[in-house]
């Protein structure tokens, strides 16, 4: 009976696509070649989690029941087993790390203990909390790739970063900066996401209104602006993308992430070809092992260094489904974050 019980540990598991995660028990991992167990202290409910339980994700309907969690943060507590060279990261180091959960068969984060490939382990350095380090996380990665690796952000440029309240936004709007932008302007919809995107250090927030057209947005977006933008990082899509893609300046560049405003935007041929502008997508599942380490490493070393952080929540395991809903919903003014407890 003792071995069945500490063959077991905590977890919130997805008993059926579309309901959220029920906290409960699954078996506990053991390190593997090339793989080490982590001791997780906190994982990010993200709107990837969410859509991957849905089961209508282009990743396919994942096998149930499973631990969701896309990434986490937690300690090493076993190294690799069976592996004759030394581990890359020893025992003991605090790490953040990705996993495949909902996208291809296997647990993700959101338990006591996570199996981990070690070449996905990245340090965290001291002076970042787990809870923020989960909070930036794959989002804070899109932010600064879609600015350095797809906008080629170069000193003196102006950003306008759609959806600033998000934590992509908020990144976003403090990257910009630290990458060299003269001007950030971040564009908003609720009072929430507004005052995100100023305590981000936002130079002007426009304000986004359902309700409004394009062409009246356009407008406002060009004198927040100063006439033209040079990059715009948009994970809305849908009418600000409209809007937006009609004030990039001479070779200005958009950055599509997302499309929570709508799954379209209308362009206009002659604006894009006159101003030798361009329309560019971004997914995180297009870059390299070793591109996402050193983006998350700039992002955590700004954080340390107290120039870079996003607003977030925290939640006990035991609340897992009730957060989830939320984030579901809409109902999430911020990034919820699970606190994962120690023990069995």
């Amino acid at each position: 009976m003792g071995d069945t019980v500490s063959a077991q540990m905590r977890a919130a598991v997805v008993y059926e696509c579309g309901e959220p995660p029920r906290p409960g028990t699954v078996a506990r991992p053991e390190p593997g070649p090339g793989t080490a167990v982590v001791a997780v202290r906190a994982a990010p409910i993200t709107p990837l989690d969410v859509l991957c339980a849905t089961g209508t994700s282009y990743f396919g309907r994942p096998a149930v029941p499973y631990v969701p969690g896309v990434s986490g943060v937690g300690v090493v507590e076993a190294a690799a087993a069976a592996d004759p060279k030394p581990p890359q990261v020893a025992a003991g180091t605090r790490v953040w790390f990705p996993t495949t959960a909902g996208m291809r068969p296997g647990n993700g984060s959101m338990a006591r203990l996570c199996a981990v490939p070690e070449a996905d382990l990245i340090p965290i350095p001291d002076g970042v909390a787990d809870d923020q380090a989960a909070a930036l996380g794959l989002s804070a990665v899109a932010a600064w790739m879609a600015l350095t690796w797809r906008a080629g952000l170069r000193d003196g440029e102006r950003v306008l970063v759609l959806g600033a309240g998000g934590v992509v936004g908020q990144v976003a709007v403090q990257a910009a900066r630290l990458l060299g932008a003269s001007r950030v302007v971040a564009a908003c919809r609720s009072p929430q996401a507004q005052e995100a995107a100023r305590t981000a250090g936002a130079d002007e927030v426009v304000e986004l209104s359902s309700a409004e057209g394009p062409d009246r947005l356009a407008e406002r977006l060009a004198r927040a602006c100063g006439g033209t933008v040079d990059v715009v990082i948009d994970p809305l899509c849908g009418v600000p993308a409209t809007a937006a893609a009609r004030v990039l300046g001479h070779r200005g560049r958009l950055v599509n992430l997302g499309g929570s405003a709508g799954p379209e935007a209308v362009f206009d041929s002659a604006i894009l070809r006159s101003r030798s502008a361009a329309l560019l997508g971004y997914t995180n599942n297009d870059i390299t092992p070793q591109q996402r380490r050193d983006a998350l490493t700039a992002v955590l070393d700004h954080a340390a260094a107290g120039r870079l952080g996003v607003l977030f929540d925290t939640v006990d395991l035991d609340d897992v489904a009730a957060a989830w809903a939320a984030q579901a919903n809409g109902a999430a003014h911020r990034r919820i974050v699970v606190r994962i407890p120690g023990g069995p």
